[in-house]
């Protein structure tokens, strides 16, 4: 009995062995058949648009409308900066400017003054044309007079006399028209340097009113924020960094690199299989969209330079961008920027 419980143990055991060796031999066959017939990396990341949130205006935090992984729609409100001093900047630009429309007004009260003097003078001046005019015609009739011993020499100087007073009295017409024209010219001169600090005033007040639209801080578009950096409180200046937003109105993407010893006989638009380490029972489909023109270490801030020193040939790494395909909003919201995933692409 215990010889034949053994023979049973042991083709029971070597039954299992050769099940383990016969499941091993088709896993290294399967193994070696995609590793022939692809080309796989595990250093890929999912890559999305993760934007900072930059403060245009100094001041002082009043609120903070958010809280940390917040789900935000273009509009809403992030931050509130404290707006006293900005609207009270705008106020006063917008109170210079209402001096100058003032000002703007007297100074067309003045022309229209002025303009009616020199159409009063211009009257004038024809007015006295016209009695030049006849008394010099008068006068030419008693020179004739005078000549021919019909009219007194007394006359004679009379009406010289009137002639002079009339030809003196269109010379300051003529005077007073143009000084009358110079003032209004000056007005003018004045009342376009008016115009011109008007619309300096107003780009201000323009700019002044922008400073105060840029205190309420909102979500650009639609996405979800990371940890936030300001509290209320405190104080910001120009620039700072107050958070970080995802962008979710933009495609994922992943960014594979790959050895430039697999890369041959890759090319725009070839499919490839992603599979990430968060969910490596779920396969994700996507497609090459684009090479990097450099190695990755060409865009590093010390990129290798091999003319100087001992020479080590290191294999190097060529950032692929692949677009994920078909993915819904569940999986959207799984795959997270930053995730590790496996990329394999077959060969042609």
């Amino acid at each position: 009995m215990k010889v034949s419980h053994r023979k049973k143990l042991v083709k029971f055991t070597s039954a299992v062995a050769w099940i383990v060796v016969l499941f091993i031999a088709v896993k290294a066959g399967i193994s070696l058949y995609q590793y022939s017939n692809n080309e796989t990396t595990n250093d890929a990341q999912v890559v999305e648009y993760i934007n900072p949130v930059i403060a245009r205006v100094g001041g002082y935090v009043r609120e903070v409308k958010f809280n940390d992984f917040d789900t935000v729609k273009p509009g809403d409100t992030l931050f509130i900066i404290d707006s006293k001093e900005y609207r009270l900047d705008a106020n006063q630009i917008g109170a210079e400017l209402q001096k100058q429309n003032a000002n703007s007004q007297v100074l067309n009260q003045q022309r229209e003054t002025l303009e009616a003097e020199a159409k009063e003078a211009y009257q004038a001046i024809e007015t006295a044309k016209v009695k030049v005019w006849k008394e010099n015609l008068e006068f030419e009739r008693y020179q004739q007079l005078y000549a021919e011993k019909s009219a007194t020499k007394q006359k004679l100087e009379q009406i010289e006399a009137n002639l002079n007073i009339y030809k003196s009295d269109l010379s300051q017409a003529e005077q007073h028209y143009r000084v009358a024209q110079e003032k209004v010219q000056d007005l003018n001169k004045e009342k376009a340097v008016i115009g011109a600090e008007k619309n300096r005033l107003h780009e201000v007040k323009q700019r002044r009113n922008l400073d105060v639209s840029y205190t309420v801080i909102t979500a650009p578009y639609k996405g979800r924020l990371g940890k936030r950096k300001i509290e209320k409180g405190q104080m910001i200046d120009i620039g700072d960094h107050l958070c970080y937003i995802v962008n979710d109105e933009t495609p994922k993407w992943i960014m594979a690199n790959f050895k430039e010893t697999q890369i041959a006989q890759f090319a725009i638009g070839d499919e490839v299989s992603i599979t990430a380490d968060a969910y490596p029972n779920q396969k994700f489909k996507g497609r090459i969209i684009a090479f990097s023109p450099a190695t990755g270490s060409s865009f590093s801030l010390l990129p290798p330079d091999n003319a100087t020193g001992n020479f080590v040939k290191i294999v190097q790494r060529i950032p692929v961008k692949i677009e994920i395909s078909g993915l819904n909003n569940v999986w959207r919201s799984k795959l997270l920027s930053g995730m590790n995933v496996t990329v394999t692409v077959p060969h042609h």
